[in-house]
């Protein structure tokens, strides 16, 4: 008799390369004015964390880094920093590219076979360099406003995982999209606000969830129990819109119909009053931030004030660092803004003149 042939199992496991992937970009201002610096000294960017590792980018106007020659070339590298760092595989591309137009130019890359680096290993590099003649550069449209944009795509190969199983592909959070829907919709809203002849209707949970003041005007003792319609004063339509979006959806509105960039920054300006007023300290910092990359000389002085009001320490420093350079104190003291900062922040002057004489000296 034939004997029988139970199934056999089959056991199936999977090796997959661990990888961590960035993109590191580095901007130089002021292109021209670098090419004054010795040869072989160079500019490093910030760190960056990829892959469990430290990196920058360095950039070389003359020549090749802490080498004195090829003075005729500017190089490009991306760095391993991290001391104790052995054979860390990793792919790249080391480009120049010119954000506007989308135009690059690769000065080196290794995107197949892994270049490994190390900073134990006396024989292998901690580094990938990429040249380029400075004039082909010049002649290049990879020069924007005398800015030059330095990019390097990273992916950093890990150890190896095994065993790992199959993921089940999952669809990203809608939970925003929800929360943006039942504001729009107003369903199941238990609270009115009233501002400036605008009605706006709101959850009160969802809104004591994300603000402790609001938290304390619907909940707390000092609440009025006989009234769900809530009057706000001080504030714009507008912004209270872009307020209670970003606190269903933690982002900020398109604002695709403010078309002007002052009316921008102005929108921005209020919104972080509003997150001051209410305690949305994320929206307060994405305020900030926003502040802080459209700094000008007319309105410095302005912004100063605001930021010192509402205990803004990043836009704050921003702002002091942005009159004290680049010898600004002169004009800035001309412009309308100053005469008021004079009046409701002399602290603030004072830090500004410490710097300001700080620097002469040096």
């Amino acid at each position: 008799m034939a004997g029988s042939h139970a199934p056999v199992e089959r056991m199936a496991s999977r090796c997959t390369p661990a990888t961590a992937r960035a993109t590191l970009a580095f901007e130089i201002v002021g292109y021209s004015l670098h090419k004054g610096m010795r040869a072989g000294k160079f500019i490093q960017s910030p760190r960056f964390s990829v892959g469990g590792h430290e990196w920058c980018v360095r950039y070389c106007p003359n020549g090749i880094p802490m080498v004195d020659i090829n003075k005729d070339y500017l190089s490009v590298s991306l760095e391993l920093l991290s001391k104790r760092a052995e054979d860390v595989p990793v792919l790249f591309d080391l480009r120049l590219i010119n954000r506007a137009t989308g135009l690059s130019s690769s000065l080196n890359y290794c995107l197949e076979s892994p270049l490994v680096l190390s900073s134990l290993d006396p024989s292998k590099d901690t580094f990938a360099m990429g040249i380029m003649k400075k004039s082909d550069l010049e002649k290049s449209a990879l020069l924007q406003d005398d800015c030059l944009l330095i990019e390097c795509d990273l992916t950093v190969i890990k150890e190896p995982l095994v065993d790992q199983p199959v993921e089940v592909q999952m669809p990203p959070s809608n939970l925003s999209d929800n929360l943006e829907k039942l504001l729009e919709t107003g369903e199941e809203a238990d609270v009115t606000f009233k501002v400036k002849g605008e009605v706006f209707i709101a959850h009160k949970i969802v809104l004591a969830m994300r603000s402790p003041v609001f938290k304390a005007e619907l909940y707390g003792p000092m609440r009025d129990n006989t009234s769900q319609k809530i009057t706000v004063q001080d504030i714009q339509p507008a912004v209270f819109k872009a307020l209670l979006h970003f606190i269903y959806t933690d982002s900020l509105p398109s604002m695709e119909d403010v078309h002007d960039d002052d009316d921008h920054k102005e929108m921005v300006k209020h919104l972080l009053v509003a997150a001051d007023r209410y305690a949305i300290e994320r929206l307060k910092m994405i305020c900030e931030g926003t502040l802080c990359k459209s700094l000008e000389v007319e309105s410095v002085a302005t912004m100063l004030a605001l930021a010192d009001q509402h205990q803004c320490i990043r836009l704050k420093d921003a702002c002091v660092e942005f009159v004290t350079s680049s010898n600004r104190m002169d004009d800035v003291v001309a412009t309308q803004g100053y005469a008021h900062l004079k009046r409701s922040c002399p602290a603030v002057l004072v830090d500004i003149y410490e710097r300001v004489t700080k620097s002469r000296r040096i």
